[in-house]
């Protein structure tokens, strides 16, 4: 996955891509995967990093769906369940089985949970994670060390996805590039070109680092934008209705001593009616999500007062050791695409979690809403709907097994903080033998090494500062300080990787500094 070979196909006027996608996010990304691997001439283009929106800013699951069984929307999740079971396999390095435990305070409560938790299970069929079961409150309270005993009468036990989200997308971006397709962040689309018959063939693109602008052809081109998909929409249709109404979902990230377990904690019922999730992730403890309706999509989200509060409120009901603000290490909002057909729908649990494809008269293709769980079967259906359109030949999809970049199963000997790479671990190892100064920390109090800079920038394509703390690894999501205090030393390896000077090295500090500052609380 090289950036400056992408640039060189794009220095062909001539050249006609099968598919263009736009956007580099979880759709975008399996998009480009399906259409490469079919053997299609493939081009992504993103106009930031790879999942710096929606992508990077999950409650990092892969599951059907608990709340969604509540709601009765079995198709979506007996389609995610399967799904789920499909990631698993082929990309072991990512995605883990975790066991998420129900506190139950109530006998009836108990058996309504198990009864569903049942039905979760049957649908999975031979897709399970395993089953789920009836513990005792003895168990419980040993599984979840801090949880509120008083009242509790016994929990239930069930078995789920986890999974980090942008290593997930940086590795299909590898695995595009592994099938021969091409990738580019920092590239904007800024026009659709069409022909006589108002057809499109092609995008006009600009690379955000260089300046420079690319007339780009190809037979398709799909928009995948999430949030911001109205806006491609717009370039084709100016008068097009909204299909998306974005929804904020925040999370927080806290010390692993407010629930010191490896086990899950699912609170089924918040003051809104929803479900609240802390989970065990990359040491830390992550709880979440809100679900807000925004009236304007942006790259990066700004926590509501409100959301942190109602996370605190709904977790302290169920901890014993109380959480404030100044415990919260870290917060991340994403945005959600959800899929209208009626622009005037205000509820989120009204507007559909499920995905929807349009073809519009000049040939376009956007796909909307959905979730990381079903990206390969989005990213199926949106290749299936290219080859409807007749502009490019049909070929068989084959992601259904086909293995993503690092696929591992067994990862013995390499390091906890290494093992998201999978089979590249060992390569940044040998970075770090090579060069005794790649082998040191980047911060104290973590295990992340300078090796992984100095790969990011020549694997990953890995350009600015917040590429890397935020997306390459997770420091900013994990801890907003820690972020901030590396944010010198990583510059300057990016920047003696990629030839900068020290005013860059300046510039990414203080640029980093600000964005980070939302993270942080306090």
């Amino acid at each position: 996955m090289n950036r400056k070979n992408t640039l060189e196909q794009l220095e062909k006027p001539s050249e006609v891509w099968d598919i263009i996608i736009i956007g580099g996010g979880a759709t975008g990304l399996g998009s480009a995967v399906d259409a490469a691997s079919r053997g299609y001439k493939t081009l992504l283009v993103e106009q930031d990093d790879f999942t710096k929106g929606t992508s990077s800013r999950s409650t990092k699951l892969i599951h059907g769906g608990v709340r969604y069984l509540e709601q009765g929307n079995l198709a979506l999740v007996l389609e995610a369940l399967k799904e789920r079971g499909l990631l698993v396999k082929n990309a072991p390095h990512l995605v883990k089985n975790l066991s998420f435990i129900i506190p139950s305070y109530s006998y009836w409560k108990t058996f309504y949970f198990t009864i569903g938790l049942k039905l979760y299970d049957l649908l999975a069929m031979k897709y399970s994670f395993g089953k789920s079961t009836v513990i005792s409150k003895l168990q419980t309270i040993n599984s979840l060390p801090t949880i509120q005993v008083q009242g509790l009468k016994n929990g239930i036990k069930y078995q789920d996805g986890q999974f980090d989200d942008s290593r997930l997308g940086i590795n299909l971006a590898q695995t595009c590039s592994d099938w021969g397709g091409f990738v580019i962040n920092y590239c904007k689309v800024t026009g659709i070109n069409k022909d006589l018959n108002q057809q499109i063939t092609g995008v006009q693109a600009t690379d955000l680092i260089s300046g420079k602008e690319y007339s780009i052809n190809a037979k398709v081109v799909i928009n995948a934008t999430g949030v911001f998909s109205d806006q491609i929409i717009q370039l084709d249709q100016p008068n097009a209705l909204k299909k998306i109404k974005p929804s904020q979902g925040t999370h927080i990230v806290l010390d692993k001593k407010f629930l010191p377990s490896e086990k899950a904690l699912l609170i089924p019922k918040t003051d809104d009616g929803r479900v609240l999730f802390a989970l065990p992730w990359h040491g830390k403890l992550l709880v979440g999500t809100t679900d807000v309706l925004v009236r304007e999509s942006t790259l990066e989200p700004i926590p509501q007062e409100q959301e942190i509060q109602f996370i605190l409120n709904n977790l302290n009901k169920y901890l014993q050791i109380k959480v404030s603000q100044q415990d919260i290490l870290s917060v991340f909002t994403g945005l959600r695409p959800l899929a209208v057909n009626n622009s005037e729908q205000s509820k989120t649990k009204e507007i559909s979690r499920s995905h929807n494809i349009y073809l519009s008269p000049s040939g376009m293709i956007s796909i909307t809403g959905g979730k990381w769980t079903t990206y390969r079967k989005m990213a199926e259906d949106t290749v299936n709907k290219a080859i409807e359109s007749g502009k490019i030949i049909k070929k068989k999809c084959r992601t259904f097994d086909l293995k993503i970049h690092g696929h591992m199963n067994q990862l013995a000997g390499v390091p906890d903080y290494l093992k998201t790479y999978g089979s590249d671990a060992e390569k940044i190892l040998e970075l770090a033998a090579k060069n005794p100064i790649y082998a040191n920390k980047i911060h104290q109090d973590y295990d992340f090494i300078i090796a992984e800079i100095i790969w990011a920038v020549r694997y990953e394509m890995t350009m600015t500062t917040e590429d890397f703390l935020a997306r390459r690894i997770r420091l900013l999501f994990i801890d907003a300080q820690a972020a901030i205090d590396s944010a010198p030393i990583v510059a300057t390896f990016i920047a003696k990787e990629l030839s900068y000077d020290l005013d860059w090295i300046e510039n990414q500090i203080q640029k980093f500094n600000i964005m980070a500052s939302n993270y942080k609380l306090h």
